[in-house]
C-alpha cells in the first residue's frame, strides 16, 4: 500500500485503488480502536466486575459528548481541508490545521473543566446508583482530566488523513490502542487500580499518540505542516469547520441524550444488570460500526476533493463502492451476532443473570444491521460534501424521530424487551430516510448545478 504524498492524485487514480488506499488505514485503525474498547471492557468486567461494566455503561453519554466536541473540530476540520486541496488551495488547508489544534486545546480545558466539576451530579442525571456510581466516578475523573489530551490527538489524526497521509494516521491509532492494550491490563491486575487504572492507560497512550501526531505536523516533510505565520484563530475557518462538523457534533449530542433516557428506562424496567447488558451490547455493535465508519473516513478526502474540484462522476462512484461495502459489512455482523451470541457475551462476563440480558439484548438489537451500513454512509457523505444541513437531519432522525419515540412507548408494554426492541425499529426507518434523500439529491442536486463551495 503506498503512501499519498501529493493528496492532488485524487482527481486522477481510480476509485477503487483509492478507497482501498484511504479506506483500509482508517479500517484498520477504527477497528483496532472498537478491539481496544472490547478488550478494555473485558478486563473490567473479569478485573473488577460485573457492576464495573454497568458504570463504565453509564460513562457512554460522557464519552460521546467528548467525541462530539473533538469532531466537531476535527471531522470538519478534515472536510474543509480536503475541499481547500481540491480547489488547489494549500494555503487555507494549512490555516485549517493551525485553527483545529488551537479549537481542540481550549474545547478539552473547557468541557474537561466544567463536567470535573458537576461530575457526581452529571452520572446520577445518567442513572447511577449508590451501586454503580463510584466506578463511573472514578473512570470519568481520569478521562476528563486527560481531556485535552484526547482532543489534540482525535482532531489531528483527522487533519492528517484528509491532507493525504491515510497510512500515517492508521498508525497513529494503531501506536495509541497498542499502547493502551498493554498498559490496561498493568494497571487493573498488576498495580490493582481498578477501573481507574484503565483510564489511566487511555490518557497515557492517548498522550503517546498525540506526540506522534504533532511529530508530523512539525516535520518538514510533511504536506501541510505548521508554519508560525498560520497560527492564529480566524472567524470564516471556525464557521466552516463548525458548520461541516455540526452533523457528527449534533448526532454524538443526540446519541448521548438517547444513551441517558436507556439508562433511565434500563434502570427502572431492568436494574444495574440491563444497563451492563447494553454496555456489552453497544461494544460488540459498534465493532462492525467502526469498520463502517473507517469507510466513510477514507471516502471523505475522495468525495470532498472531487466535489471541490467539480469530478461529480467520481464523487458518485465513490458513494456506490462505500454504501455496497458499508452493508456487507454490517450483514456480516448480524449473521455472526444471531448465530453465536453466547460466545460474544461471554467474553465480558462469567456472571449468569449479566449473560442471559446481553445475550437477549444482542439479538433483538442488531435485527436491522444488514442496512445500517448503507445509512451510515449516506450521512457521512453528505457531510464530506459540505452538505451540513441534510447530515445534520439524516443524524437527527435515528436518534429523536425514531428512537425517542420508540423508548417512550414500547417500555411500558413490552418492558425491557421495548428499550431493545426500538433500537432496530429506529435503524431501518432511519434507512429509509436516508435512502429517500439520497435517490432526491442524485435527481435534483448532482447534476453539476450545484456547487456551493465553502
Amino acid at each position: 500500500m503506498t503512501q499519498t504524498k501529493n493528496p492532488h492524485v485524487l482527481e486522477t487514480e481510480s476509485i477503487g485503488k483509492l478507497l482501498i488506499q484511504y479506506s483500509i488505514p482508517a479500517i484498520i485503525a477504527m477497528t483496532v480502536t472498537s478491539v481496544y474498547n472490547i478488550v478494555d471492557s473485558i478486563f473490567i468486567g473479569h478485573g473488577v466486575g460485573p457492576l464495573a461494566i454497568s458504570g463504565l455503561a453509564l460513562t457512554f453519554p460522557l464519552m460521546n459528548l467528548i467525541i462530539a466536541f473533538s469532531t466537531l473540530i476535527g471531522v470538519g476540520g478534515a472536510a474543509i481541508s480536503s475541499i481547500y486541496l481540491g480547489q488547489k488551495d494549500d494555503l487555507k488547508a494549512t490555516e485549517v490545521l493551525h485553527n483545529v489544534l488551537i479549537l481542540c486545546i481550549l474545547t478539552g480545558i473547557c468541557f474537561g473543566g466544567i463536567t470535573y466539576y458537576f461530575l457526581d451530579e452529571i452520572l446520577i442525571f445518567f442513572g447511577a446508583s449508590t451501586s454503580t456510581l463510584p466506578y463511573a466516578r472514578d473512570f470519568m475523573q481520569v478521562i476528563l482530566l486527560g481531556s485535552p489530551i484526547s482532543y489534540v490527538m482525535i482532531g489531528l489524526n483527522n487533519i492528517m488523513r484528509a491532507t493525504g497521509y491515510p497510512k500515517k494516521a492508521m498508525l497513529s491509532s494503531m501506536l495509541t490502542v497498542g499502547c493502551n492494550i498493554i498498559l490496561a491490563p498493568i494497571f487493573i491486575f498488576v498495580l490493582n487500580w481498578g477501573i481507574r487504572g484503565a483510564a489511566l492507560a487511555t490518557i497515557c497512550s492517548q498522550f503517546i499518540g498525540m506526540l506522534w501526531v504533532l511529530y508530523h505536523f512539525y516535520s518538514p516533510k510533511t504536506y501541510i505542516r505548521f508554519q508560525r505565520h498560520s497560527m492564529r484563530l480566524k472567524q470564516h475557518i471556525i464557521a466552516n469547520i463548525f458548520a461541516i462538523g455540526m452533523s457528527p457534533f449534533v448526532m454524538n449530542v443526540c446519541a448521548c441524550c438517547i444513551v441517558i433516557f436507556i439508562n433511565n428506562r434500563l434502570l427502572n424496567y431492568g436494574g444495574d444488570m440491563a444497563i451492563g447488558a447494553f454496555g456489552i451490547l453497544n461494544r460488540i455493535q459498534m465493532l462492525f460500526v467502526m469498520i463502517v465508519m473507517g469507510i466513510t473516513m477514507g471516502m471523505q478526502p475522495i468525495t470532498g476533493y472531487n466535489y471541490g474540484a467539480q469530478h461529480f462522476d467520481r464523487v458518485k462512484r465513490t458513494l456506490k463502492l462505500g454504501i455496497t461495502t458499508g452493508c456487507i459489512i454490517t450483514t456480516l455482523g448480524f449473521i455472526i451476532g444471531e448465530l453465536f451470541p453466547g460466545i460474544f457475551v461471554g467474553m465480558f462476563t462469567d456472571n449468569h443473570e449479566l449473560t442471559d440480558e446481553a445475550t437477549l439484548a444482542l439479538r433483538i438489537g442488531i435485527l436491522s444491521f444488514p442496512v445500517v451500513g448503507a445509512q451510515i454512509v449516506i450521512t457521512q457523505f453528505f457531510q464530506s460534501i459540505g452538505k451540513a444541513r441534510i447530515s445534520i437531519f439524516l443524524s437527527l432522525s435515528r436518534q429523536l424521530l425514531f428512537l425517542l419515540p420508540g423508548l417512550a412507548f414500547l417500555p411500558p408494554f413490552y418492558g425491557v424487551e421495548g428499550v431493545w426492541f426500538s433500537m432496530p425499529l429506529s435503524d431501518a426507518l432511519a434507512f429509509a430516510v436516508a435512502a429517500l434523500m439520497l435517490a432526491y439529491h442524485y435527481k435534483k442536486k448532482m447534476s453539476g448545478t450545484d456547487l456551493r463551495t465553502v
